[in-house]
C-alpha cells in the first residue's frame, strides 16, 4: 500500500458481489476478499461456513482519498446491501454475511457513525439499521478462487438487492 492510499473494511453479504460493485469505482486501486471480525487464526471459507470462527465475509478496499472520498465509498456499501437485516442478505444466512464497517481510523469510524446515523433518520429503510461499526482487527484474505470472482466467472448469483426484502 503506498502512503498515499487508504483502506476501508466493509462487510455487506456474500463478498463476490460487494467486491464487484467497489472494484468499479474510480478511485479503488485494489480490492482483496476475506474474513474479519473472528476468533479463529488463517480460516477458510470452510472454516467461516461452520459457524464456529465468527468472521464475516468481508472485502478490503485500497483507495486514493483524492480521487474517492470514504463518505462515497459508504454511498456504495449503503446502497449495495439492505443493512437492516441480522445474519443475512437475501437467500444468504449465517453470522458471515452480516452487515458491517470495521474503521482503520478515528475518521473512518466517526464518518461512519454519522452516516449511518443519517440514514436511519432518513425513513429509506423501515426497519432498524443493523450494521455493526467495529475497529478493523485482522484481515484474512480468502482463498484465491474468491478473489475478483464476478470479473474470472462474468457474473454469479450473490444478492446484492436491498430493496427486494
Amino acid at each position: 500500500m503506498s502512503k498515499n492510499t487508504r483502506l476501508a473494511t466493509f462487510a455487506a453479504g456474500c463478498f463476490w458481489g460487494v467486491e464487484e460493485a467497489f472494484r468499479q469505482i474510480k478511485g479503488v486501486n485494489s480490492t482483496m476478499v476475506g474474513y474479519t471480525g473472528g476468533k479463529f487464526e488463517n480460516p477458510t471459507y470452510h472454516d467461516v461456513c461452520s459457524h464456529n470462527t465468527g468472521h464475516a465475509e468481508a472485502i478490503q478496499v485500497e483507495y486514493d482519498p483524492t480521487q474517492v472520498s470514504y463518505e462515497k465509498l459508504l454511498e456504495v456499501f449503503w446502497s449495495i446491501h439492505n443493512p437492516t437485516t441480522l445474519n443475512r442478505q437475501g437467500p444468504d444466512i449465517g453470522s458471515q454475511y452480516r452487515s458491517m464497517i470495521a474503521f482503520h481510523t478515528p475518521e473512518q469510524e466517526q464518518i461512519a457513525r454519522n452516516s449511518k446515523e443519517v440514514l436511519e433518520k432518513s425513513g429509506r429503510f423501515k426497519n432498524k439499521i443493523v450494521t455493526e461499526i467495529v475497529p478493523a482487527s485482522t484481515f484474512y484474505k480468502a482463498e484465491e478462487y474468491h478473489q475478483k470472482y464476478y470479473m474470472k466467472m462474468g457474473g454469479g448469483s450473490c444478492y446484492t438487492d436491498p430493496m427486494m426484502e
